[in-house]
């Protein structure tokens, strides 16, 4: 039994950040072919704050190497804009493979880490995994 239908979980609304163009759109691609159909991709970091708050997605893909605002820095301004009570996981795709990296973004709050380049399926099987995770926390805020 599923606890979450899969129609549900492809009408999340998903939030992709990366500052390179290329990635963007084999994110855009992967989604696309999994069957999501609310996705929006952002390659201005400057910009990633007020759409986060416009679009309040249920889940965010986060580069964390780019200028300006780093995804550090995304990390910490999504974390003071969410409500103490929310879950919404970032998971974050970097070239950065150090233990440092994986660290400071998770305790920044970063659900799950992937490092670059990654495989397809596993990206894949994270974002479900996240999104489905999502949408059970959100129906027991509900009951």
């Amino acid at each position: 039994m599923k606890l979450i239908d899969s129609e549900e979980l492809l009408s999340c609304r998903i939030l992709a950040i990366d500052d390179e163009e290329a990635n963007v759109r084999l994110l855009a691609n992967l989604l696309e072919r999994e069957g999501y159909r609310d996705v929006h991709c952002l390659t201005e970091p400057t910009k990633a704050l007020e759409t986060y708050i416009a679009l309040a997605p249920d889940l965010v893909l986060l580069d964390l190497m780019m200028p300006e605002v780093d995804g550090f820095q995304l990390l910490e301004a999504f974390s003071r804009h969410d409500c103490e009570d929310e879950f919404r996981p970032v998971l974050v795709l970097t070239a950065d493979t150090t233990i440092q990296a994986r660290r400071r973004a998770l305790a920044l709050g970063a659900k799950d880490f992937v490092s670059k380049p990654f495989d397809v399926i596993e990206v894949g099987l994270r974002i479900s995994n996240l999104l489905e995770t999502r949408m059970l926390y959100e129906k027991l805020r509900a009951a």
